[in-house]
């Protein structure tokens, strides 16, 4: 079982453009079109997939809403800031 972040811990390790909400740590990334959001959370979903940790996806017209947290423990950990790393990875700026 993974241990839950600080709230220093969360606010040190979490990438830049990531905050906390709640129990979570959240990234609104933007797109030009809606299919390029739809292809961005296609690749997230690969990623989760390998990694066996899910997050929850929101797609809007020109926006995706990305969320992590670790259910089983109830907050935020390690692999959620993880996760947060590699999508950040797959995010090329549109």
């Amino acid at each position: 079982m993974a241990e839950l972040l600080s709230d220093d811990e969360i606010e040190e390790q979490a990438p830049d453009e990531w905050h906390r909400e709640d129990d979570e740590i959240v990234r609104s990334y933007g797109f030009d079109d809606y299919l390029a959001g739809v292809d961005f959370a296609s690749e997230v979903g690969e990623i989760a997939e390998e990694e066996f940790h899910h997050p929850e996806i929101r797609i809007e017209y020109e926006e995706v809403e990305v969320r992590f947290t670790s259910h089983e423990e109830g907050g935020i950990t390690d692999a959620d800031v993880e996760m947060a790393e590699l999508v950040e990875g797959a995010y090329d700026g549109d």
